[in-house]
């Protein structure tokens, strides 16, 4: 791999590669209304990028509803892949950059807190701890042999760049649906419209250990 490219490439789906975020909080209001619940933005904010589980329970216990951990990720689950079967929409820049590392063949790896029903790489379902443990992140580095310090992890929640940042991931921080705080570790871009492969590295110099690609 050229020196001036990121070992791999860890990408957070939900918010950073598509711009799903919309259909999990429609599918939150959805089914916490069809059981009799209350529901709003700002609690669907504090779930944005947590471990399903996590959100399960956060559902519950600002809700109400009398459903179960379990039926509430399932019924999710099936809201969102409808939406995701008709439509996915990318978010700027996310596509072309993705096909971009493609073709230089830097590896590219999901860690997303979606289940493999959505998902495929590294998934909520698939790991002991979701985000913002580090284990996801670390568990994606190892899949490929790669030393996390010499990969690039692209971000949009809060959840997501604790995760990376503590699996020791230069991150890249892109805020979408809620703002991201400024953590140690991670750099903060507006978009990644036109971002370009060769711009990894150097967008995350500040935050790289000294063995890592400059």
């Amino acid at each position: 791999m050229a020196a001036d490219l990121p070992a791999a490439v860890l990408w957070d789906m939900d918010g950073t590669l598509v711009d799903t975020e919309p259909y999990w909080i429609a599918a939150e209001h959805e089914l916490v209304a069809a059981h009799g619940g209350e529901w709003n933005d700002e609690f669907a904010h504090q779930l944005v990028g947590n471990a399903l589980e996590v959100s399960a329970q956060l559902i519950i216990d600002k809700s109400g509803i009398g459903l179960t951990v379990p039926e509430i990720i399932d019924a999710l689950l099936d809201r969102v892949v409808r939406h995701v079967e008709v439509e996915v929409p990318w978010r700027p820049g996310a596509r072309e950059l993705l096909e971009e590392l493609g073709a230089l063949g830097v590896p590219c790896l999901l860690v997303t807190m979606s289940w493999r029903r959505l998902a495929d790489t590294v998934t909520g379902d698939e790991v002991g701890h979701g985000k913002p443990h580090p284990e996801p992140y670390l568990a994606a580095a190892d899949l490929i042999g790669a030393d996390p310090a010499d990969c690039v992890a692209l971000e949009d929640s809060p959840a997501g760049v604790r995760s990376a940042t503590a699996a020791g991931v230069p991150t890249l921080a892109i805020p979408h649906v809620v703002p991201v705080p400024e953590i140690e570790g991670a750099v903060q871009i507006t978009t990644l419209d036109g971002v370009r492969a060769a711009d990894l590295v150097s967008l995350t110099a500040a935050v790289r250990s000294p063995h890592s690609p400059s």
